[in-house]
């Protein structure tokens, strides 16, 4: 599978996303980790999680725990996989999520969840989303004191702006890794924060690159022209979606979701996908 690179590591152009692993509508354990291990014998070499992806009050750090389970179980060799991680967002247990940027939280989150993934340092750490009740640069501090005691391998952000792409970079002195926003045929407002890390050699992470869980089934009807593409090429919509995505740039690491092997192994093929340079200025339109 062709490679990418985010900070200091080789990946996979496509990762994992394991959200819905762990939220509502979640498979049981055997499918969750035959997905998981599905994705790993296709090649993929990251896979994305959180503390915050779970489904009930009182078990965070569920889909952490449960990636951690399936590397273990793996009969790969599991050091060559990147694990990213995120902390500072927070589900309740009640539908809602809320915010906690506060550096002293950050610092034992992320302690907590390399316990959880079962590793001495966590390979990608994120910063989930901004809390407007604490000062950026102290929340992305707390990054770099983790950085700097070892607990994580590579720092990122999450939903983050231009502005604070570029705040993060100077309170990390250079080592921002990644930023992970969302990013998809029917939501790309965050364009401009993708082509910010193309020009400052920041790795690029779109999540939900295929529209969300609700909406990747009817990406080929709710945005025509990628069918159209699709039977072209005789492959699915999704495939069309990640290798447009792809082609935007290359610090561009999608991230799609999933909670059957058989979605990951067709994602995982849209490396293979050559788009013309027509279709791609198509694509781009649309």
């Amino acid at each position: 599978m062709e490679a990418r690179i985010i900070g200091s590591r080789s990946v996979s152009a496509i990762g994992l996303g394991g959200m819905p692993l762990s939220i509502e509508g979640r498979p049981d354990l055997d499918r969750a980790v035959a997905t998981v291990h599905a994705a790993l014998d296709a090649g993929v070499t990251l896979i994305d999680t959180a503390d915050a992806y779970h489904r009930d009050a009182g078990e965070v750090g569920h889909n952490e725990e449960l990636i951690g389970r399936a590397l273990r179980a793996w009969g790969g060799d599991a050091s060559e996989v990147l694990v990213a991680t995120k902390g500072g967002h927070l589900r309740p247990g009640d539908g809602t999520w809320t915010q906690d940027g506060r550096p002293e939280h950050l610092k034992q989150a992320a302690k907590a969840s390399a316990q959880r993934l079962g590793v001495e340092a966590i390979g990608l750490y994120q910063f989930h989303r901004p809390d407007p009740s604490v000062p950026y640069a102290e929340s992305v501090g707390a990054l770099a004191e983790l950085l700097d005691e070892g607990v994580i391998q590579q720092a990122g952000i999450s939903n983050a702006t231009v502005d604070q792409i570029d705040e993060a970079r100077q309170v990390l002195g250079g080592r921002l890794a990644s930023v992970q926003n969302q990013f998809s045929p029917r939501f790309r407002s965050s364009l401009d924060e993708l082509q910010h890390c193309a020009e400052i050699g920041v790795a690029f992470l779109p999540w939900s690159p295929l529209g969300g869980i609700t909406q990747a089934a009817e990406l080929g009807s709710t945005h025509a022209v990628f069918g159209r593409v699709a039977e072209r090429h005789g492959v699915s919509p999704h495939q069309v979606t990640l290798a447009w995505e792809l082609a935007l740039a290359p610090v561009v690491v999608p991230i799609p979701g999933a909670s059957r092997p058989a979605s990951i192994e067709d994602s995982a093929r849209a490396v293979e996908l050559e788009l013309t340079a027509d279709e791609l200025a198509e694509l781009s339109a649309s």
